[in-house]
Parts: structure tokens; sequence; C-alpha cells
């Protein structure tokens, strides 16, 4: 699942307006525009996978996964407001923990800081679009990259996750 695609699921899920996106942006250190934002939520041609008349925008703007953990971080600051800066923390930690195959993994753990989710919401969450998951399953899930019970977070399992939200906020 490509990143916009993520972003306008979740969006959409949370009925996100556009002057809250550019928001979330500034808080987590990107600068965009709503012209810029609107671009970012235009869905690619290979999004679409039988419908042949969807023309491919030159002016999309792909969201890279620095840009969607920026957004994701400023999401946890929007719902939960700012937090004071750790010593220990340093912010290179943070993006070189996540590779292209863990980034699922990083949109699950980054919603549950944001919506302040326990695991029994989580598994709710995912009982609702269309998965059960055990409890082990969604720990290994949310686990570290590196730990000997970690489990990479497939794109259906996100897009699932994503789904069960819409009926959650939006249902």
């Amino acid at each position: 699942m490509q990143n916009n695609d993520i972003l306008i699921r979740l969006r959409y899920a949370l009925d996100i307006r556009d002057k809250d996106m550019v928001e979330i942006f500034k808080l987590g250190g990107v600068e965009v525009t709503r012209d810029e934002m609107r671009k970012i939520l235009t869905k690619s041609k290979d999004t679409y996978e039988d419908e042949v008349d969807v023309e491919e925008s030159e002016d999309q703007i792909k969201c890279n996964d620095e840009m969607l953990e920026s957004f994701l971080n400023g999401f946890i600051t929007f719902k939960r407001g700012p937090q004071p800066p750790r010593q220990e923390q340093s912010k290179s930690e943070s993006t070189s923990e996540y590779s292209k195959d863990h980034i699922n993994n990083m949109l699950l753990k980054k919603l549950k800081v944001a919506l302040q989710l326990k695991t029994e919401d989580m598994l709710d969450i995912l009982d609702d679009g269309g998965i059960i998951v055990s409890k082990g399953e969604l720990g290994a899930i949310l686990r570290k990259p590196g730990h000997r019970n970690y489990k990479e977070c497939g794109d259906n399992f996100a897009r699932k996750f994503l789904k069960g939200l819409v009926a959650r906020y939006r249902g």
C-alpha cells in the first residue's frame, strides 16, 4: 500500500479536514500548503486495479516514508498535545528504525498512541475491519524491529485496520 493511499484512507476514516491536515503536517515538522495537500491526497493510477478511465495525475505529490512518519508524529501531537522533549531521545533514532517493510508497523503503533487505543480497542477495530487477530499476534506486530518475537505487518493487515477505523469513527 502506498503512503498516499494510507493518508487518504486515514483522512477519510477520522474525518480530518484540509485545514487540520496542513496543521498536522506542520506539527510534524513538514510545511505543506493546502494546494500541496490536495496533490498529496490524489489517488494514483496504480491504486485502481481494473478501472481504465482513471488518468494519471502529473500534479500528484508522492508521500515518502519520512513525510508519512512526520504526519503521524504531528497527528500524535495534534490529538494529545505537545510533549516536553526527553534528553535521551534523538530524532534520528525514529526515522532509521523503520524501513519500507516496517512502515505498516509504524502506522499501527503511532495510531495506537495518537488515538489512545488499548490492545482490546485495537482488536475490536481489526474485528470491525474483517480480520480476527489474537493478542499475541497484535503484540508481535507492535514490537520493535529486531525483537525476537517481532512480526511484520502486511499491507492487507494495515488496510483492514484502516477499514475498521472507518467503521468505528464514521459508522
